[in-house]
């Protein structure tokens, strides 16, 4: 049994590669990843991308069915898609002046970009997907490999719009359409979530709470943007 599991089967493969690269285009993570191909370097965003999407899948394919009766799948959908208002908010943040020479920006880019790929992941319909995939084909390897190759190749063309984008709209555009995009699917994320647990008037309630939350820190980040910088004498 578990010598099967580790057994590549090209159907497996096909499958999975064919199946995350439909399921990953026009998805949440797909426009993440052209977000932040308009700040960041994209060689870095989709090497993030692999990590995240790497670590996530090994996870879904390995113990993604344990994972889902310990910790139930609606928990996993609504912390993450809470984390999602905070990547927003985050995006907005005034920015320090960056040294070209550090070395820690480059790991703090991998870092933030396949911290919030790996987030994304949890409770998505491509994670769901791989679950269902590893366990129909029983190849755990040829599923990996597929599904991986196919986020990839479907974030892959996330990030080259990015890149266009980014090099033909103003840098303080671009950080408000990202921080859209981010709190907008963090939205979305909790109105799927909620209203099996508590109805929709409470849902309603939350997205109200969480909406006010956001615009008093989006007004908060504004002020500190605009504010001017003193001059030395």
């Amino acid at each position: 049994m578990w010598i099967a599991l580790f057994e590549f089967s090209v159907a497996a493969f096909t499958a999975s590669f064919a199946l995350i690269t439909l399921a990953e285009m026009g998805d949440k993570t797909q426009f993440i990843a052209m977000s932040f191909a308009t700040k960041y370097n994209p060689f870095k965003v989709l090497f993030a991308v692999f990590l995240a999407t790497l670590a996530n899948f090994t996870i879904m394919v390995v113990i993604g069915q344990l994972l889902t009766v310990v910790v139930p799948i609606d928990v996993i959908s609504l912390a993450a898609s809470i984390s999602f208002i905070g990547f927003g908010l985050w995006t907005l943040r005034p920015e320090k002046p960056k040294d070209e020479n550090s070395k820690t920006s480059r790991l703090g880019v991998v870092g933030a970009v396949g911290l919030a790929f790996f987030i994304a992941e949890f409770g998505d319909k491509t994670q769901l997907a791989t679950i269902s995939l590893a366990a129909q084909y029983r190849s755990a390897v040829a599923v990996l490999l597929g599904a991986a190759l196919g986020m990839l190749v479907a974030d892959g063309v996330g990030i080259g719009v990015g890149v266009v984008l980014g090099k033909h709209i103003p840098e303080k555009i671009v950080k408000w359409v990202s921080a859209a995009i981010f709190i907008a699917f963090g939205l979305v994320g909790v109105y799927e979530v909620l209203p099996s647990k508590i109805g929709s008037t409470g849902t309603a309630l939350v997205l109200l709470f969480l909406t006010f939350i956001s615009l008093i820190a989006i007004l908060f980040l504004s002020r500190k943007l605009k504010l001017p910088r003193r001059r030395a004498p």
